[in-house]
């Protein structure tokens, strides 16, 4: 619910809640092959069988599909420090979200990279160490 994160980013926000899903799927698969439009309607009739909504409420709606959304913790990725160092070498340059820092984010932490990015920029600070230690803790990750 992204009321939750800032009243400033739902218009209004004592008479409105705007919700966010995520869906995972195959690039290429049916659901990927949706149409914004089908995605949206799956997505509201899924809401509604859950309780959440009722008929007719939904005001609003934006699909946003993203490739290839999951990093892969493999081959040379324990060289990534190198990577960061080279993107951090770029003052204005803010590596943020999953696609951003190439990381396992959940949508609340990857919103926190946005975030504390914003607050860099707005501070002129070029320092990019408090973006990138977002989701480090080793106890939150899932393990196999």
């Amino acid at each position: 619910i992204f009321n939750n994160w800032s009243p400033y980013m739902v218009q209004k926000p004592e008479d409105t809640v705007w919700i966010g899903l995520e869906y995972f799927c195959d690039e290429g698969d049916a659901f990927w092959n949706m149409t914004d439009e089908e995605c949206i309607a799956f997505a509201v009739r899924e809401l509604r069988k859950m309780g959440v909504i009722q008929k007719g409420v939904c005001l609003d709606a934006h699909r946003e599909k993203v490739r290839k959304a999951y990093p892969a913790y493999f081959d040379t990725y324990s060289e990534f420090g190198q990577v960061v160092g080279f993107l951090n070498g770029y003052e204005n340059l803010f590596c943020v979200g999953r696609n951003g820092q190439h990381r396992y984010n959940n949508m609340d932490h990857s919103m926190l990279t946005a975030i504390r990015a914003a607050e860099a920029i707005k501070a002129g600070s070029t320092d990019k160490s408090g973006i990138w230690d977002v989701n480090t803790e080793k106890k939150y990750h899932e393990s196999k």
